[in-house]
Parts: structure tokens; sequence; C-alpha cells
């Protein structure tokens, strides 16, 4: 799991070494889900009239470790 989805993760109160739900490990889960917004987020940005969004999507997929 990428180093910043799983440091917000566990702001947002998983703890990510112990969180099993019937036996099943949530971990792919929470990953996705996260790399499913900043998907979003990075549309937003390339939709932006300006060079910046572009550059701005660029640093917010090497933050998250986002591919396309």
């Amino acid at each position: 799991m990428n180093e910043q989805i799983q440091k917000l993760a566990e702001l947002a109160g998983f703890n990510l070494h112990n969180d099993l739900i019937d036996g099943h490990n949530f971990h792919h889960e929470i990953e996705k889900f996260a790399q499913l917004i900043v998907h979003e987020m990075l549309k937003t940005c390339e939709e932006h009239p300006g060079w910046y969004g572009r550059d701005i999507g660029e640093q917010i997929k090497q933050r998250f470790g986002v591919e396309e």
C-alpha cells in the first residue's frame, strides 16, 4: 500500500495491522477506494483549461503512487 494512502487510512481510524472483519483483510479495498478518488481528482486537473492542472495532476500521481 502506498505510504500516503496508508497514513490517510490510519488517520481515518483504520488499524491496518488488525482490521479484519469476518476474517477478511480490507487493505486492498481501502487502497482501491483511495485510488478511485485520486483518479477523479486527476480528471478534474486534466480538464483544467491551463497547463497548471496537468502539472498538479502529475504531482498527485507521484504522491499517491497512482498510475493511469
